[in-house]
């Protein structure tokens, strides 16, 4: 009986046991299940989602769960919309509108207009050389005078300029005076055979001494005296300044030896140079001012009349040469010259020149621009048309170049990255995105790929919003991709 009875106090202390613990387990459950509910809301989501985070509108990667001050550079914090972010897309970025004030945002809408590209260029002041002439002995002898004995002498056309000795130019008079009193003894028996030979002698001594360089003034004077002359005076073909001086009185000279150089500096060359990327902006009969440091607040113009078809490759620019009236003898060769040229872009990023347009025009002189075919009124070549030069014809209505201001561009090399204002969105809200630019008139960029008319780009600030998006480790214009 004893035994009996110490057996069910056991089994009664192993009940209380399990109770308790069984009681222990349902009540830590109950716990459990009570916080979880106080984490949820009424929808059964976590509360946690629903967290209200604090960002610095200039330092997006500062997340605090309070509001505050950002622990870089001390601005309040603003709240962050994650349902707004969620929506923005991988290259898109969202700020306030008192960020958007710090960071002195400008926008500009890209439109279609005629815009003016500037070319400025540098150069010197040349001799055209069409007017540079040499004096030449044109027979065997000596110098007996040098009427003009230094460089730098003005002369004018038909001036004396050497007084030559040449024993051959007396056989050739005695030529010609045999040859006067051979067609001065002819009777009138003589026939017609005779007469004919006689006056091919006497014009054949006449043109040997043209062509040794004397005048008919001096041929007449021979034939007149009829006495040759021993000595040759040597004559200016044109009027200018003596730039070189190659002989000295006694100087035997050969048959083409130079005795000067004679520049005509009544018209000049200006020869200029221009960089590479220019060149789409440049053609030939283009109007071209510039200025020298001689004559400050006067402005020249003149014309292109050659553009160099070869590349320097240590300077990367091309030669341009430009013609220009000197009647005033104001240029000076070698003056150093600062030059524009301002041509207009038409669509296609074509040169637009109005007074250019539907004209025709010599290729070897640009001065010469008529209304219709023809001849050059210089050299006799055919004219040709502005439009085969490189000129847009002007038609009504032209459509202007979609452009855009240079500075919205973030030009990197190898692609251009421009930030556009999305629309209709409750705060300002930019998308960046490649373009494909043309070449640069001016301030502006000509737009051949990547954006639309009427949309709007950001034209200062888009660096920060750039830094922005690399911070939030989204595509930006350092990115690959």
């Amino acid at each position: 009986m004893k035994w009996r009875l110490t057996k069910i106090a056991f089994w009664l202390v192993v009940a209380g046991l399990l109770g308790f613990v069984a009681g222990y387990l349902v009540h830590g459950l109950d716990q459990q299940t009570t916080a979880e509910k106080s984490r949820q809301g009424p929808s059964g989501h976590s509360s946690a989602s629903k967290q209200q985070w604090w960002t610095c509108s200039m330092h997006p990667q500062v997340r605090r769960p309070e509001p505050g001050q950002c622990p870089i550079c001390g601005m309040d914090l603003v709240p962050v919309s994650q349902s707004t972010e969620a929506d923005l897309g991988q290259r898109q970025i969202q700020i306030s509108e008192a960020a958007a004030k710090l960071m002195e945002i400008q926008t500009s809408p890209v439109e279609r207009r005629f815009v003016n590209a500037e070319i400025r260029m540098v150069g010197k002041v040349a001799y055209d050389e069409t007017r540079v002439k040499y004096i030449t002995a044109w027979v065997p002898g000596r110098i007996d005078r040098l009427y003009v004995d230094f460089t730098g002498t003005v002369v004018r056309e038909g001036e004396h300029m050497v007084y030559l000795y040449s024993p051959q130019l007396l056989s050739a008079q005695e030529e010609l005076l045999q040859a006067i009193k051979a067609s001065e003894s002819m009777s009138e028996d003589s026939s017609e055979l005779v007469r004919r030979s006689t006056q091919a002698t006497l014009e054949a001594a006449r043109e040997k001494l043209r062509l040794w360089g004397l005048t008919s003034e001096q041929i007449e004077q021979i034939e007149q005296m009829h006495e040759p002359t021993d000595h040759l005076t040597i004559y200016a073909p044109i009027g200018g300044v003596v730039i070189h001086k190659n002989a000295t009185e006694g100087m035997y000279v050969e048959t083409g030896t130079k005795i000067y150089t004679i520049a005509d500096l009544s018209k000049m060359w200006v020869m200029l140079d221009a960089y590479e990327s220019d060149m789409p902006w440049i053609r030939y009969g283009q109007q071209v001012r510039f200025t020298t440091e001689a004559h400050p607040g006067k402005v020249f113009t003149g014309r292109i009349s050659f553009i160099d078809p070869r590349l320097n490759p240590e300077t990367r620019t091309v030669k341009l040469r430009v013609n220009v009236d000197n009647p005033q003898q104001a240029l000076k060769p070698e003056m150093f010259v600062r030059a524009v040229v301002r041509p207009k872009v038409a669509a296609m990023g074509n040169v637009m020149e109005p007074n250019m347009a539907g004209k025709w025009i010599c290729s070897m002189h640009p001065s010469v621009i008529k209304d219709r075919p023809g001849t050059c009124d210089i050299c006799g070549m055919d004219l040709v048309t502005t439009e085969s030069l490189g000129y847009a014809e002007v038609k009504e209505p032209d459509e202007p170049p979609l452009v855009v201001p240079s500075s919205a561009a973030l030009v990197t090399g190898e692609r251009a990255v421009v930030y556009v204002k999305v629309p209709d969105s409750e705060k300002p809200t930019f998308e960046g995105r490649e373009v494909v630019l043309g070449p640069r008139a001016g301030d502006h960029y000509i737009v051949q790929k990547g954006l639309a008319e009427g949309e709007v780009v950001v034209t200062k600030g888009n660096f920060k919003i750039d830094s922005a998006l690399q911070i939030q480790a989204k595509p930006s214009m350092m990115s690959e991709n």
